[in-house]
């Protein structure tokens, strides 16, 4: 019987997520609290559990992890507001389904517990929580939301990852808390920015060296690979290797086995490598500046971090516990930014990423004046570049009035008609990109309706993804 139980203290969500799944034909049950829920389980079972995380004296993750016991292929599907990395990895802990941050897209819900009524669960492998990392790693924006999901399914793997991200976005911060989250926590967790040391000494780096190898070379050295024995070896920045260390990083991760500079003793080790790049090794692959199959070897799982301006509706929140952080460091009172402060800090394009924005909270906090930081109190080259950013409004219009015109000359009719759905298009992409995809999000500053939004996104053929 495709049967769902949804498990909420807020009526809304519960009456909201039951009639999205009726209208797919799925049997919904609701209930209020998970004790009610336990008591029902001795009666029957459902093909489907959705839950929130708190609530009343139960929360939906200890009730996860009940049913993770004694119903382990039972799919439970973790819903909560509290956007951030911990929530995720406590959900993944318990061995859920799949972690579904509100508020959610009512289509993605329903998707989602199709795809847990195909799939049988198998007993949860018990997920370490990292250190307090994870706590300063938040986020409410979709692609966030996917780095927390990825990061979860990982957390209790050996495997292979690839991070990509520009600088600032926080990859080494991604890579320790695969570290740290993960079978490995106990033991060393080396980072090493390969673009940072000389290609003549990255090798001796790497593997390290004996005594006399080289000029300089005054006495045996171990290596990184050495120092991260059984546990993890962090290489930021892969894109920059030279050609003549890629070949031997491929036969270190093939054979897990390497000679240091100078020596005749074949050393093995047992290292997860995690490694980072802000370029594209596709490209990179094609041009023959990076060996196809070391890309592969590193690329067995892929972990895209966005850009700060690609997420926003996160800088709010950041910015907050980066204020707080920063005050907390200097010993001063905390400052908060004004609504019109926000909205100017979400209009930079922020080319430093979310490493900039903890700069500049720290600027905010000596040098603004006020406990409430107005726009006139934000940092010069915020006020500048974005100044810089705004695009010459006229442009469009321009650009448009010479389109219409060329087609009038050419006799054109019902150029309206042609060019509404053109506009309306990329007005609903933007709207999309700028809310991470949350379609409700997006139909309310277009001002269209929900329904609306959806007839447009079949009408005019936009592609979501």
């Amino acid at each position: 019987m495709n049967n769902v139980w949804v498990v909420d203290d807020d009526d809304s969500i519960r009456w909201v997520l039951s009639r999205a799944l009726e209208k797919t034909g799925v049997d919904v049950r609701q209930f209020s609290d998970a004790e009610s829920v336990l008591g029902a389980l001795k009666v029957s079972t459902p093909r489907v559990l959705m839950t929130d995380i708190r609530m009343g004296k139960m929360s939906g993750l200890d009730l996860a992890d009940h049913l993770a016991e004694c119903y382990p292929d039972m799919p439970v599907i973790i819903m909560t507001a509290h956007t951030d990395l911990d929530s995720a990895l406590a959900s993944y802990q318990t061995g859920a389904f799949e972690y579904l941050p509100k508020p959610f897209d009512l289509q993605d819900a329903t998707d989602l517990v199709a795809r847990a009524m195909e799939q049988i669960v198998t007993s949860p492998v018990p997920v370490k929580l990292g250190s307090a990392l994870e706590q300063n790693f938040i986020g409410e924006a979709k692609a966030m939301q996917e780095v927390f999901r990825a990061i979860g399914r990982l957390a209790k793997s050996n495997i292979n990852v690839l991070i990509r991200g520009q600088s600032g976005t926080g990859k080494e911060l991604v890579a320790s808390i695969l570290h740290s989250s993960g079978p490995r926590a106990d033991k060393p967790f080396v980072a090493i920015n390969t673009a940072a040391i000389p290609a003549e000494l990255l090798e001796s780096e790497l593997f390290g060296h004996e005594k006399g190898a080289f000029t300089g070379a005054i006495e045996r050295r171990m290596g990184r690979f050495e120092q991260a024995d059984g546990g993890t070896l962090f290489l930021d920045e892969i894109g920059d290797m030279p050609a003549e260390l890629q070949t031997r990083l491929l036969r270190v991760l093939s054979d897990k086995r390497f000679y240091r500079v100078g020596g005749r003793d074949l050393i093995s080790v047992d290292v997860r490598v995690l490694a980072a790049t802000n370029q594209d090794l596709e490209t990179r692959v094609k041009d023959g500046r990076f060996r196809e199959d070391l890309y592969h070897r590193l690329n067995v799982i892929r972990i895209d971090i966005p850009n700060l301006y690609q997420r926003t509706e996160d800088i709010p929140i950041l910015a907050a516990r980066f204020l707080k952080a920063s005050a907390a460091e200097l010993e001063v009172d905390e400052k908060a930014l004004s609504n019109g402060s926000i909205e100017v800090m979400k209009g930079y394009s922020w080319p430093g990423n979310v490493r900039q924005l903890e700069n500049v909270c720290r600027w905010i906090t000596v040098m603004a004046p006020g406990s409430i930081v107005d726009v006139d109190d934000l940092p010069p080259e915020v006020l500048e570049l974005d100044d810089k950013m705004k695009p010459n409004i006229s442009d469009w219009e321009v650009a448009l009035s010479e389109l219409a015109r060329q087609k009038l000359n050419l006799g054109e009719e019902n150029i309206l008609a042609e060019l509404t759905p053109r506009f309306e298009g990329l007005m609903l992409k933007a709207a999309l990109k700028y809310t991470g995809g949350r379609r409700q999000d997006a139909a309310r500053r277009l001002g269209w309706g929900r329904n609306t939004l959806t007839r447009k996104l079949k009408e005019l053929r936009v592609d979501v993804d």
